[in-house]
């Protein structure tokens, strides 16, 4: 849930020229996804009702889109001279900014996503997983009772988005390959043109 808000947070510190609308508009948007996925917490409730799902696939949806239009504005600054890509420490902090908010817009959509969703997944864990962690494939390194939780799709979305290929999670089902490869090619953008242009701006 402090993700939601670390992200809320990065938006309103975007350049408006990197910014998917408004200024509020965004995080008004993810505060309603906080509520959301507090009211619904695997932890609380073990059923959830189709439109919460759908209101909840939504709005991590918009995140998504958000991060993904906030990375080509980026990029098309950096290619064409914008405004905000001018000086190196501008420039790494709208990256960073940037970069940190598609790892927790993927996070969010592989915590709702796989195996049904967290309500879902609360009742039992599915015979054949979207996403395949260590503990499913080896029942041997599982606790009683274990299920992933959020941190464990956070994990996966940050080393989707360092070492551009899975490292202990598998994804099995065709969304979840395209979500890491499409979030692979993301990261990959962002930081070898934030990068490379930080290095030719300091030199």
């Amino acid at each position: 849930m402090c993700a939601v808000a670390a992200v809320s947070a990065l938006t309103v510190l975007l350049p408006d020229s990197l910014r998917l609308g408004p200024r509020l508009l965004l995080p008004v948007a993810e505060g309603a996804l906080l509520v959301t996925l507090a009211v619904v917490a695997p932890g609380r409730i073990s059923r959830r009702s189709t439109f919460l799902r759908w209101l909840s696939i939504s709005l991590v949806t918009v995140l998504g889109v958000s991060a993904i239009w906030s990375t080509a504005r980026l990029v098309e600054d950096l290619t064409h001279g914008g405004p905000d890509t001018g000086s190196a420490s501008a420039l790494l902090q709208t990256g960073a900014s940037v970069w940190a908010s598609t790892v927790v817009a993927f996070a969010l959509l592989y915590f709702e996503l796989d195996g049904g969703g967290p309500a879902a997944r609360a009742e039992r864990l599915p015979d054949y997983p979207d996403l395949a962690f260590p503990q499913q494939l080896n029942p041997d390194l599982r606790p009683p009772g274990w299920r992933p939780r959020f941190v464990d799709y956070l994990y996966l979305a940050l080393t989707s988005s360092t070492a551009f290929s899975p490292t202990d999670v598998m994804p099995l089902a065709p969304w979840a390959k395209m979500a890491m490869a499409v979030q692979s090619l993301v990261s990959l953008a962002i930081l070898g043109l934030v990068v490379a242009r930080a290095v030719n701006v300091l030199a």
